[in-house]
């Protein structure tokens, strides 16, 4: 059957699909994830179960925790040392061209899971980028009335994720190739585990064009993938289980084994992920500098997650356990926030450095427990522009979860992460992607068109079934 003939039928049944459901997510905007953004929030006291977790975490290895905490303090003002010394020439820069070549060597790779982040040369060619930056507009422009943006009155992040400018970045050859090389660095220590690093998933997301002089669109420290869950959650906990232990050191975070199956959204919060990124990214369609409205990054991957994890179990002034029903900085429904009360080790006024310079087509990405902010203050005279493209792989959970962005896809709606999820999106705007557009690759990954992914012999039996469900899921392969 044709391809246009296929996706016809698709559109009509999630159509049908979608006139009868409700929204799974409120509406609204950005700022209903991040509770730093409302300026009224006060937070809530946890319920005391919480006091019960944290207990029952904590006397499993109560001595082997408090030393590790003690050797963690003096490691981690070292590394805040490092950082401070050479600020954004401490994040790794590579370029496209190499990873395609082959020529990244060994100690860049090891640098880049060190930091936990890296920024990618020349992705897309510049022209591409600002042609994709100008359409984005346009589409703006020729839908105003009904488009969504934080700040309202000064918009700078779009409720939109069906533009064919994000669709087409998504698609694009070069963006599947770097989240290939991206999803390569991690593995798993169990070869059962059912996870794909080799073709990568499409995780719909918005995009951002902050104006010179902007000082709202501020998002102070966090991370992404929930907050209490990552210590609620048991197969969210088991991925820390070595800190848990007390032995921070020994820690992987490019260790897929239980993230495949953690719970990340226990509350169907708009802060919380129910897909797995292993990266978080973004492509740049704008030249911008540190200052000008742009992404900072905490490089020390092991030792902010070290202290994370370990944070609730100690009052930060005399180091002795706090059993109390406190996770500082983490809310229900929220991402993990940071502040210099909370978690003051982390020194973050040194440690929260700005990305380098970027051009268009260049790519930022950065570990998905990685901390990250934006520029309080766009201080620039160009827009800082970005478009949201995490690196997502193959896993069970996030097939699952594509065939319910595919539905979101076909009808134009928010994806079920996001605010307004359900709801009618851009269904009826003025220049919607036409998905028989997209090459093979790029509906693939979307778990769209004709084309399934293929098995190896040289692939782990965890690789292989991981592979077999998603074309059962997305293709009906048997």
């Amino acid at each position: 059957m044709a391809l246009s003939k296929l996706l016809s039928r698709s559109i009509r049944a999630a159509s049908t699909s979608a006139s009868s459901s409700q929204m799974t997510k409120a509406a609204g905007d950005i700022s209903s994830v991040f509770p730093s953004l409302r300026p009224d929030y006060k937070p809530e006291p946890l319920p005391p179960r919480f006091r019960d977790l944290k207990l029952e975490l904590f006397q499993k290895n109560e001595e082997a925790l408090k030393q590790s905490w003690k050797r963690l303090l003096p490691s981690l003002e070292e590394e805040v040392e490092k950082i401070r010394h050479r600020g954004p020439d401490i994040i790794p820069s590579v370029a496209y061209s190499d990873i395609v070549s082959g020529r990244v060597s060994d100690d860049v790779l090891a640098e880049i899971r060190h930091r936990g982040s890296v920024v990618i040369r020349n992705v897309m060619p510049r022209s591409t980028a600002l042609e994709w930056k100008e359409r984005a507009k346009e589409y703006i422009a020729a839908n105003q009335a009904r488009v969504k943006a934080f700040p309202p009155d000064s918009p700078a992040v779009y409720e939109l994720y069906w533009t064919p400018s994000q669709t087409e970045a998504r698609a694009h050859p070069n963006m599947l190739e770097t989240q290939r090389f991206l999803q390569r660095l991690w593995h798993s220590s169990d070869p059962n585990t059912q996870i794909s690093t080799t073709y990568p998933l499409s995780y719909a997301d918005r995009f951002r064009i902050r104006h010179p002089g902007d000082a709202k669109f501020t998002l102070g420290p966090h991370i992404d993938g929930g907050s209490l869950e990552r210590w609620e959650d048991p197969e969210y906990s088991r991925v820390y289980t070595e800190i848990l232990e007390g032995k921070w050191e020994e820690y992987d975070p490019f260790d897929a084994k239980h993230r495949v199956t953690a719970k990340m959204d226990l509350y169907n919060g708009a802060g919380a992920c129910s897909m797995l990124r292993f990266f978080q990214g973004w492509l740049s369609m704008s030249d911008t500098a540190p200052g000008e409205g742009t992404l900072h990054i905490c490089p020390m991957l092991i030792h902010s997650t070290a202290y994370t994890i370990l944070r609730p179990f100690f009052d930060v002034q005399s180091s002795l356990p706090a059993m109390d029903n406190t996770f500082p900085g983490a809310v229900p429904g929220a991402c993990q926030e940071y502040n210099s009360v909370t978690h003051p080790h982390l020194e973050l006024e040194k440690t929260m450095v700005s990305v380098p310079r970027v051009e268009p087509g260049d790519y930022v990405a950065w570990h998905c427990d990685s901390l990250h902010s934006v520029d309080r203050e766009h201080r620039g005279t160009g827009d800082s522009s970005v478009m949201y493209i995490p690196a997502t792989p193959l896993c069970n959970m996030n097939v699952e979860y594509l065939v319910k962005q595919r539905q979101a896809a076909l009808t134009y709606s928010p994806p079920w992460d996001f605010p307004g999820a359900g709801g009618p999106g851009e269904k009826d705007f003025q220049g919607t992607v036409d998905w028989s557009s997209l090459n093979p690759e790029g509906l693939q990954a979307m778990g769209l068109g004709t084309k399934s992914w293929e098995i190896n012999e040289g692939m782990s039996e965890g690789e292989k079934q991981a592979i077999e469900f998603g074309n059962k899921m997305c293709f009906g392969q048997s």
